[in-house]
């Protein structure tokens, strides 16, 4: 599918709403150079240039980052061209360039965040494993979260 064909779905999908067919277009031709947020079903952070969209809401992410939060740290991990298929999609948003460097967060390198993630994930592992024990203690237990994704 060509790029122009592309944007003529997108100008479709925008043809609901009571902007001019000229607004149309500079939206999507600034949308285009603007960065993005992409919040998965997975729970990770993606962060790149809008290049694409399609009616499945499938993306294609430019010059993308995957940022990974823990505490008050953050780190980006370069992942280049991304192709999102849209039904993984949880939340796209644009980022304000102005507010992006206004942040409390601590950046740091990407082997340091890895090993944060690392041992905030085996923290909640612990804690699943300790509270699943006291429920299964009184009787009581709770569907694996991993077992509800199934279907």
């Amino acid at each position: 599918m060509t790029q122009q064909q592309l944007i003529c779905m997108y100008i479709a999908l925008l043809a609901s709403r009571s902007t001019s067919q000229r607004q149309r277009i500079s939206h999507i031709r600034r949308t285009s150079q603007e960065k993005h947020l992409v919040v998965l079903r997975d729970g990770r952070t993606l962060i790149g240039y809008l290049r694409s969209v399609d009616q499945f809401a499938n993306l294609v992410l430019h010059q993308t980052v995957e940022r990974i939060h823990v505490g008050r740290k953050y780190g980006d991990i370069p992942r280049g061209i991304f192709v999102v298929r849209g039904e993984n999609v949880v939340l796209l948003g644009e980022i304000d360039l102005e507010r992006e460097t206004d942040t409390p967060l601590q950046r740091v390198s990407i082997e340091e965040i890895l090993e944060a993630q690392r041992v905030q994930q085996q923290e909640r592992q612990e804690a699943e494993k300790t509270k699943s024990k006291a429920l299964k203690e009184r009787g009581l237990s709770i569907p694996r979260t991993d077992a509800l994704d199934e279907y």
